[in-house]
């Protein structure tokens, strides 16, 4: 995604790159399909349960001591999303340190985009609400994309992206996540405990002196980072801060002798207990909102959640694509040629789909109105399913096109274990080619004799 001369905008991703993100998106697509499946149980559980979900979402339990006696939805929203901030934390260290981020020239485009895509949404909302003489809290509440819950409209509806459309959605989702994350630090910290908030920068200080003197064992870990975040929910400050702080201070690069650099490894190990388990339990007790006919209309109607869902499906799609547009004609960036300018407006309109950071920030920024809460939560779930419909009915128009480009990227005719295109300049690859080729022709010319046709075509009927 280099916006160099020499390189193409979605242009052909490196063969290391492009397997370290085959490998997070795998993992995030599963994620996706559980998170739409706790989506759907939430909606169902609290529109049918009379009461039982409202029951155990607002259940308290830990120790009051400590000032943990939370509700099992608050253990979500900050206990469990800690676990997916952290993952997101070491995507974000990876991608300064040795993905497409590293390099200045080649992040330009894609971090303009991901601005572009936070601030339209809010100035969408903003517009909305000062026009209609709404609340201008929610501001942040369409900024977010959710790349899992995105991934999963993508399984289900059955189209594979090519490799450069889903690096692009994954590096947007990084810098989205890098400015979720620091709206939610700066907007969104109450009254700070300087003591609590002291201990949890002290923790964060051993944590990194153990990194550095190379420590290893989850059981130092583990217990320390419960410490810290701990500390960091009784400072004031968000405790999902926590985790992007420790997952910021992972080694990301390798070392001699290393195949997976420690934040990488740990990635992998972390990976499916967020995608897999954090977030869904978030979305399950997170997204239990009203869907009857009038709680729908309302949607549509008060200009708080109005601002909302025009935020993720409006908002999202301008911004996106108007960024990366503008970025890529002031850099002379040029397209790949196998893509075209709609296939960045159907990504940039898929990113409308704002799930769980959307929902996180809805409850921070109304956590004093209940019915409010609700219902913006129910705007987001409107306007992130508005924005999946529209996103596969534009992504449908090109999937004969995608198919074929992941045909081309995954061939491996010489079954090497690396896909042919990558070895289109390697002699060694089409001596082996040849070999292959020789070997099927000679087969074929046996199976002709065996046939009865003569070998030098001279009684070949004409």
């Amino acid at each position: 995604m280099s916006v160099s001369n020499d390189r193409k905008f979605l242009g052909r991703l490196s063969l290391p790159e492009r397997r370290y993100i085959a490998d997070a998106l795998r993992t995030e697509t599963v994620g996706g399909v559980l998170l739409l499946l706790a989506a759907v149980a939430a909606l169902v559980w609290a529109n049918t349960s009379g009461g039982s979900y409202e029951a155990v979402r607002d259940f308290h339990m830990g120790p009051a001591a400590l000032g943990l006696d939370l509700s099992i939805q608050h253990w979500a929203a900050d206990g469990l999303l800690a676990v997916f901030f952290f993952v997101a934390g070491i995507e974000l260290k990876r991608e300064l340190v040795a993905g497409e981020l590293r390099d200045p020239k080649a992040a330009m485009l894609p971090v303009v985009a991901a601005l572009c895509g936070m601030a339209a949404p809010a100035l969408v909302y903003i517009l909305v609400n000062t026009l209609g003489d709404g609340s201008l809290d929610g501001w942040a509440v369409p900024t977010a994309t959710d790349i899992a819950f995105a991934l999963a409209v993508l399984a289900v509806i059955g189209t594979s992206l090519p490799s450069a459309l889903r690096a692009f959605l994954l590096t947007l989702a990084v810098v989205d996540d890098l400015f979720a994350i620091l709206i939610i630090a700066i907007f969104f910290t109450s009254d700070l405990n300087f003591a609590a908030l002291g201990g949890a920068v002290a923790g964060l200080v051993v944590f990194w002196l153990l990194l550095r003197k190379g420590v290893r064992g989850w059981y130092v870990y583990v217990p320390l980072a419960l410490v810290v975040w701990g500390l960091m929910y009784n400072s004031g400050v968000h405790a999902t801060i926590a985790g992007v702080a420790m997952g910021l201070m992972l080694r990301c690069t390798t070392r001699e002798g290393e195949e997976h650099s420690p934040g990488e490894h740990i990635e992998h190990l972390v990976r499916p207990l967020s995608a897999g388990l954090a977030v869904p339990l978030f979305a399950l007790f997170s997204a239990g909102v009203s869907v009857s006919g009038g709680a729908i209309r309302e949607v549509f109607t008060q200009p708080v959640t109005l601002g909302v869902v025009l935020g993720l499906v409006v908002g999202k799609a301008i911004g996106i694509f108007g960024g990366t547009w503008l970025a890529a004609r002031f850099t002379r960036a040029e397209l790949n040629p196998d893509l075209a300018w709609p296939d960045v407006f159907a990504v940039a309109t898929l990113a409308g789909i704002g799930f769980t950071v959307s929902l996180l920030i809805g409850e921070l920024a109304f956590a004093g109105d209940a019915a409010l809460t609700e219902e913006v939560k129910a705007a987001v779930l409107t306007g992130s399913l508005v924005a999946a419909v529209l996103a596969s009915v534009l992504l449908k128009l090109r999937v004969r096109k995608y198919r074929a480009l992941c045909a081309d990227e995954e061939r491996d005719d010489d079954e090497d274990g690396i896909p042919d295109i990558y070895e289109q300049d390697d002699p060694e690859y089409h001596l082996r080619m040849a070999e292959i080729h020789e070997r099927k022709a000679a087969e074929h010319r046996e199976r002709a004799q065996l046939a009865g046709a003569p070998r030098d075509g001279a009684d070949r009927p004409a």
